[in-house]
């Protein structure tokens, strides 16, 4: 008896680079599992590139190569559309012709959902189609579907992430071994994990993009053109870790959410990406590396941490080839755009943030004169803000700084920012004083 053969599942990968060669290495080694998980063979027929004479991985069939988006986009015999080219253009055009021709869609895109996510999903939901994105945030780290499925029967009262590598390799060097940031970011590019140019790394704009992504999965939030408060880690130094080690604490680089709306739905949304002092004893701060780490708090489930490689091409890709993996599975058993049609957004407004209310670590570099203490203890006490903790390291002199370090009580991000602005431009200010929100 005839052996009867299931139907192909066809896929066009536009882009392959690292995260795209770890798609055609995890579909080539596991085809047969899955084969046996959608019920068909996934075979990626087209794969868009710039340039066709770049090294690929050898699991890659050149001939399957092409430099003409048309191969793909106007190929109507291709089921399921992967990019994984990123940036915004031509992606987004890449896409939006995709979603009209009926094409599931799995992307890794960050930059894309996060500026133009809320257009794409509408799109996806009126033609009917999945548009999955599990590799945009996290790497291999399940946390889309763990917001979108798992607790969809909960509301998210808050969630704090470490979502780039590249920032938390830096301090974690920094703080292990007293490295500077330019000789911890020059080991880092050695490694292969920080870019020629890490600036979208390590100055927070590729934080700032998950933290929307994640606003939209945890808060049903559409984030058009929202201004996210964005810090990156330049700034800190190794005193910096020293002394946040004094207090009991690590630096960490985080990004932020909270529903301010007490789980209506309605209100603000508190989002933000900067350095932060996490206790030692807390989940976080024993996250290193390049790994990241995504705590969620939801209000009937309490805390709950996701933790794991957050970048490269295999976990970044385990996670887009699980997305493929759905959408075929859907595309198969003809619910294609159920998952997708979900996921419901409404507009949200974020919270300005002179409205954050936190405590700080803040490092003063002072000449040592006569009544420096009492002038900056009072232009922050004229504002409201309580002293918790004072230390000063060493001695210094009329010519010579010296680093003076409080904590706070817990205050209004206006109330420090207006003190330190009114301390920063005093004449025994050697330079301007660095603040860290404690979380």
């Amino acid at each position: 008896m005839r052996r009867m053969i299931a139907l192909m599942i066809k896929v066009g990968l536009l882009g392959c680079g690292t995260v795209g060669g770890g798609v055609i290495q995890l579909l080539r080694a596991n085809a047969a599992y899955l084969e046996a998980r959608v019920g068909a063979p996934l075979d990626v027929v087209r794969v868009l590139v710039r340039d066709p004479d770049k090294e690929r991985v050898p699991e890659l069939d050149r001939a399957r190569l092409t430099t003409d988006p048309e191969a793909i986009l106007g190929d109507a015999s291709i089921d399921v559309v992967v990019e994984v080219m990123g940036g915004l253009d031509p992606a987004r055009g890449h896409l939006a012709r995709a979603i009209a021709a009926g094409k599931q869609i799995v992307t890794a895109n960050k930059m894309l959902l996060a500026i133009h996510g809320g257009d794409l999903l509408e799109s996806a939901k009126k033609r009917g189609v999945d548009l999955a994105f599990e590799g945009a945030v996290g790497g291999g780290i399940p946390v889309i579907r763990v917001l979108r499925d798992a607790l969809a029967s909960d509301r998210i009262a808050s969630l704090a992430g470490i979502v780039n590598g590249t920032s938390n390799y830096i301090l974690t060097r920094m703080r292990a071994d007293g490295l500077s940031f330019e000789a911890a970011l020059e080991e880092a590019q050695a490694k292969g994990y920080a870019e020629a140019d890490p600036g979208l790394d390590v100055d927070g704009g590729d934080a700032a993009h998950k933290l929307v992504v994640l606003a939209m999965l945890a808060f049903g939030a559409r984030l058009d053109d929202a201004k996210i408060s964005t810090e990156g880690i330049r700034g800190i130094e190794p005193v910096d870790h020293a002394f946040a080690d004094r207090f009991g604490y690590v630096v960490k680089h985080l990004a932020i959410a909270k529903d301010k709306s007490d789980g209506t739905g309605a209100g603000a949304l508190e989002l933000r990406v900067h350095p932060a002092l996490v206790a030692k004893d807390a989940p976080l701060a024993n996250i290193n590396g390049v790994l990241n780490a995504i705590a969620v708090e939801g209000r009937a489930l309490g805390p709950c941490l996701l933790s794991g490689r957050g970048a490269g091409d295999l976990p970044t890709a385990v996670s887009v080839v699980a997305d493929i993996v759905d959408v075929a599975i859907a595309k198969k058993s003809g619910t294609a755009g159920q998952s997708t049609r979900a996921i419901r957004l409404a507009p949200r407004a974020v919270a300005p943030m002179d409205d954050v209310e936190a405590r700080y670590y803040v490092r003063f570099s002072v000449y040592d004169r006569p009544g420096v203490l009492a002038r900056i203890t009072g232009a922050l006490g004229e504002r409201g803000v309580s002293i918790e903790q004072l230390v000063q390291q060493g001695r210094g002199s009329t010519d010579v700084p010296v680093d003076v370090v409080m904590m706070t009580h817990e205050t209004k991000e206006s109330a420090i920012q207006g003190a330190l602005g009114a301390i920063g431009k005093s004449d025994f200010v050697a330079k301007p004083p660095r603040m860290i929100r404690v979380h």
